[in-house]
Order: structure tokens, then C-alpha cells, then sequence
């Protein structure tokens, strides 16, 4: 439908995520000697998000050898459930969040592997969802030989954070 993507924008994540049926999991704790997120005016850096469940991996395998392309699309959107759990954990709510501003993409495998940006879709698409397709976001993927734990994919998160106090009605 024409401009159901800024309708959705201007909705509230709560009210979203709700509509949606989507209940956020347990933010997860910083595997190492780092915070989870860090934010600098009305940004709000995340550091890399595994698709973890309950502090272990729901996915392992490397894209075009052992791991399957709908299981990595799934691994994406774990991921991105897990980053918006953080945020909500250390903004006022997830109505702190105004939007998507950049989304990272590390993804495990082989070099004929191509198909990177199908498997960022996974975490795309849920964000659009939650905030709109516009203004959009950015991104950038990479194809990597490893990553922490044994990882399939970490996913790198930039919100814009809203000033408005998201307890107030819209």
C-alpha cells in the first residue's frame, strides 16, 4: 500500500512489536570486556549482536557449506531481536527508538558464497517492520572466515534515539 511504510514509521516500537507478535527475548551480556551499547547525542552504537538464545548460539555453520540460506535469514533476524532487547534495556523502553540508522552485516563463508545480502534482508526486514521503510537505512556486509563462539553472523547496530519521552501519549 502507498505510504504504509512512513504510517508504520510513526508508530511506536512497542505498539509494533505487539501488532506483530513479537516479544522481545532477554538482552544478552557482553561476552568480553566491553559494554553492550554506547551512546554519543542521538546515536545509539550497539556492539556486535550473535543470534544467541538464553546466552548460546541458536545457529553455527557457514554459509554455502553448512548452514542454509532461509537458517542464516533467521540467524539475522535473532540477531536483530537481540539488539533491539539491548536497547530496550538501556534506553527509557524501546519507544527510545526513533529508527535504523546503519545496519553491519559479518557473515561466515566460503569464498563462492554470494548471496550476503539475502541474508541481511532477514534483519532488515524485521527492522522495517518495526520502523518503516522510510527514511531507510544503511548497510554494509561482509563474508568473513570467523567469528566469535564460531558464530554464523554478527549483526552491528546504529538507532537513532528518539529526545521525545517515549511514556508520552502520541
Amino acid at each position: 500500500m502507498p505510504g504504509s511504510g512512513s504510517q508504520l514509521g510513526r508508530a511506536r516500537p512497542s505498539s509494533r512489536l505487539r501488532e506483530l507478535g513479537i516479544e522481545l527475548p532477554q538482552a544478552p551480556s557482553p561476552l568480553g570486556a566491553y559494554v553492550p551499547c554506547a551512546r554519543v547525542g542521538d546515536l545509539l552504537f550497539l556492539s556486535g549482536m550473535l543470534p544467541l538464545v538464553d546466552g548460546r548460539l541458536a545457529f553455527a555453520g557457514r554459509l554455502g557449506l553448512s548452514l542454509s540460506l532461509p537458517d542464516a535469514r533467521e540467524a539475522a533476524r535473532l540477531a536483530a531481536l537481540n539488539a533491539l532487547s539491548v536497547a530496550d534495556l538501556h534506553l527509557p523502553g524501546i519507544d527510545g527508538i526513533a529508527g535504523l540508522v546503519r545496519l553491519g552485516l559479518s557473515i561466515t563463508t566460503t569464498e563462492d558464497f554470494t548471496e550476503h545480502a539475502a541474508v541481511a534482508d532477514g534483519a532488515s526486514e524485521l527492522f522495517m517492520q518495526i520502523f518503516g521503510r522510510e527514511p531507510g537505512h544503511t548497510r554494509l556486509i561482509n563474508g568473513v572466515q570467523s567469528l566469535p563462539l564460531g558464530a554464523p553472523l554478527v549483526l552491528e547496530v546504529i538507532f537513532r534515539v528518539s529526545d521525545a519521552d517515549p511514556h508520552e501519549s502520541t
